[in-house]
């Protein structure tokens, strides 16, 4: 009686109740017999769970006077098919089962699911239990009564519903197989965490909200916080179960992610658990593709869809279809799910974070979900285009304000700001160096703005190296950020992917190194990883090369402001390459209380004034993305508008559109947006040599309008290209000559014929 009163407990759909407390294994023997009393009992565990708690479970409950018989079985999916159902239920007839008999389910999701149904059909139907040691069985398999077993056809598509009597829950289950199978261990709780993501998205923002601002303690296990996560989870899933217990509608609504995800599972689901996809991170590239199409709908916005792809991101779980998937073998396991009616797919739709568009699975067209998932898409001309279209935020001042408003003191509400992998990536490094970590930024307003607690300069020596992916221009300006951290004996190493390792940074730390900055490569010369001791920026004279890359000069200047005394850097040429990046840099800055004075061409002068951050900051819309749609009107003779793209923008390509003036379009453009009227189809000309020294990022769209216009076209000034995520330069030219476009690389560009 004393062990009933200190459980928690959570009652399911009037049939059920599911109980938490930490250590609950302690007691677990006397509590599941006196809730269950039956005259005999059979405990069925996979043969991993049997291996960690099965002896100590059966010597406490033979302890009882009570019978106990045990059917162990193989891990894996393939466990839970009609021969291992057969097998449990000869089992018990051989033992002389009746239905004064109990079931037990020990283990993950897939003993949970075989178990139920064999207890769902003996003697047509006796009582069970679920004693869940997996996160993913606590929150998904083991609540609601779902029961079911796979066929080759597919996940599931033969069960009941049947309510366990009672579910335990207890955390430290998870503790015995982090300590066993530490790899497995975790990615099987990074599975689980999806589902309760799933959860908070379709139903509760402020669950979703915990999972997004507690990472940290929810992948170190802290047991207050995991605890708090999986009762919530629980309680929804009961309430939800309670209102709709046989999935009449509402309930459909617990399959967000899981239309697509089933789908990818049945095809490369893991068997074995030596390759393959887990349940939970199925579901998870299921949810990420599912918010696309609710995007492509109009039911959610970017901004919606960037939390779900973060959140997910950063429990390190997969956001991508699965390379080796055929989209026509996708869609025949979907239009084989059980969920769908009359040959329509059935998915649930969100339209906000913790809202769903329908409280039910919504019937959406075949074709369109083919469309989300597919790897590509072949464009059908169909004449003339035209429309208004808002690009999303500058990656280029994105990258640059993540930075500015940590290093500033105050707040700042930062609105527009980019999803990307490379903004993603900035924060996740921008988070290990800030002092306050995880709680330094918020996301609000669904997900439109982001709130940064401004560091004043005071950072730390991160745990863990930045790892920046192929972020180039991250990787640039945190190594600068990287030099102003003062805390003696430190180090932080800058790396990425296999591609980061070979772009160039030479320049940069050389310049760094000669001004008293320790710098270390750690693989080849010239490129990340590098390690930099944490001593500071000594005041004083940098001289640098900047012909490379104009992000070179913006690294030295958005650390500067928190060096030791006054810095000026100096150029070793008359001016630095893509200037208009630079000005950009520069005019931010002046945004977040910092003055940066020009005396020369080539001389930047900054005091050590640090920053203030505004108490909002408005990102303006990427006139790179927009030279896009701008470039459709060109081509196809339509007319297109882009906002938030004008004569006020601090970016080059901003410029762009006069180019395509050049080329025979007519051009009106305003302080916030830009038009374009292309010239009947096929009638743009040739640009004969054009310098794009001002806009280097907007040459591959020049190259393709080139490719379609009469007469020849030389591109100059963008020699820079060839060091990005790739060599731009040579992929342009080796995909358009596959388009039978003749065409030539140049030292410093292209021409196109």
């Amino acid at each position: 009686r004393a062990m009933a009163s200190s459980l928690e407990e959570v009652p399911v759909a009037g049939e059920s109740v599911v109980c938490f407390k930490y250590t609950l294994a302690n007691d677990l023997v006397d509590e599941l017999i006196r809730r269950v009393p039956a005259f005999m009992y059979c405990l069925v565990a996979d043969e991993n769970v049997y291996a960690i708690y099965g002896e100590e479970f059966v010597s406490k409950f033979r302890a009882t006077g009570k019978t106990l018989f045990v059917k162990v079985v193989p891990s894996g999916e393939t466990t839970k098919d009609r021969k291992v159902k057969e097998e449990i239920e000869d089992f018990m007839l051989q033992n002389k089962f009746n239905r004064d008999s109990c079931c037990i389910a020990l283990g993950g999701g897939v003993v949970g699911d075989l178990t139920g149904y064999v207890a769902s059909t003996y003697m047509r139907g006796v009582p069970f239990v679920q004693v869940p040691t997996t996160l993913l069985a606590m929150v998904d398999a083991s609540v609601g009564g779902k029961t079911a077993i796979n066929t080759p056809m597919g996940k599931n598509l033969i069960g009941a519903f049947h309510q366990p009597t009672v579910v335990f829950m207890d955390m430290a289950f998870l503790d015995g197989f982090s300590r066993r199978d530490p790899a497995r261990a975790e990615r099987e709780f990074r599975a689980g965490i999806a589902e309760i993501i799933k959860t908070g998205a379709i139903w509760d923002k402020s669950l979703f909200e915990v999972c997004e601002q507690k990472v940290d303690q929810i992948q170190a296990r802290e047991h207050v916080v995991l605890n708090e996560i999986v009762k919530r989870s629980v309680q929804i899933k009961a309430e939800v179960v309670t209102l709709d217990p046989k999935e009449g509608g509402l309930r459909g609504i617990l399959n967000w992610g899981h239309t697509i995800g089933h789908a990818i599972e049945g095809l490369c689901g893991m068997a074995d658990y030596s390759d393959g996809l887990l349940h939970g991170e199925c579901v998870a590239i299921g949810m990420v593709l599912e918010s696309n199409l609710a995007r492509a709908l109009g039911l959610m916005t970017p901004a919606m869809v960037g939390r779900v792809v973060r959140c997910i991101e950063a429990y390190k779980l997969p956001t991508e279809m699965p390379p080796q998937l055929h989209i026509d073998k996708i869609m025949a396991k979907m239009m084989g799910d059980k969920k769908n009616i009359g040959g329509k797919l059935k998915c649930v739709l969100l339209d906000n974070i913790g809202h769903c568009y329908e409280p039910k699975a919504s019937s959406v067209d075949a074709e369109m979900v083919r469309m989300i998932c597919s790897p590509c898409i072949t464009p059908v001309p169909t004449g003339p285009l035209s429309g208004s279209v808002r690009v999303p935020g500058s990656k280029s001042v994105s990258n640059r304000v993540l930075p500015m408003a940590v290093l500033g003191k105050g707040e700042c509400r930062i609105r527009g700001l980019l999803t990307s992998d490379d903004t993603q990536r900035c924060m996740e490094a921008l988070t290990l160096l800030h002092e306050e970590g995880e709680a330094a930024f918020e996301w609000v307003d669904n997900g439109n703005e982001l709130v940064v607690k401004g560091s004043g300069g005071r950072l730390r020596v991160p745990s863990q190296e930045l790892y920046l992916g192929n972020s180039g221009t991250s990787a640039r300006f945190l190594t600068g950020v990287s030099t102003v951290v003062d805390k003696a004996g430190g180090k932080i190493v800058v790396t990425g992917n296999n591609r980061m390792k070979v772009r160039p940074i030479k320049d940069m730390v050389d310049a760094f190194e000669k001004h008293g900055c320790k710098i270390k490569y750690l693989e080849g010369q010239g490129c990340p990883p590098i390690e930099i001791e944490t001593n500071g920026l000594a005041a004083g004279t940098l001289e640098m090369s900047a012909q490379i890359s104009s992000q070179y000069v913006s690294g030295v200047l958005i650390a500067a402001p928190l060096a030791k005394g006054p810095v000026a850097l100096q150029l070793l040429e008359d001016k630095a390459i893509s200037e208009p990046y630079i000005e950009m840099t520069v005019g931010m800055m002046k945004q977040f209380g910092v003055n940066v004075t020009k005396p020369k061409s080539n001389r930047y002068e900054i005091g050590n004034t640090g920053y203030t951050n505004p108490a909002t900051y408005e990102v303006e819309a990427d006139a790179s993305a927009a030279t896009y749609p701008l470039a459709i009107a060109g081509i196809t003779g339509g007319k297109v508008t882009c906002e938030a793209v004008g004569t006020g923008s601090t970016q080059g390509d901003a410029k762009f559109c006069f180019l395509l003036e050049a080329m025979g379009c007519t051009v009106t453009q305003g302080g916030d947006s830009t038009t374009v009227q292309g010239p009947p189809a096929g009638g743009l000309k040739g640009l004969g040599t054009f310098d794009m020294e001002s806009m280097t990022d907007a040459f591959m769209t020049a190259a393709v309008l080139a490719a379609v216009a009469n007469g020849k076209t030389r591109i100059t000034g963008v020699a820079n290209q060839r060091v990005k995520e790739c060599n731009r330069i040579q992929v342009m030219q080796t995909e358009l000559t596959k388009c039978g476009v003749k065409c030539s690389e140049t030292e410093d560009g292209i021409e196109i014929e």
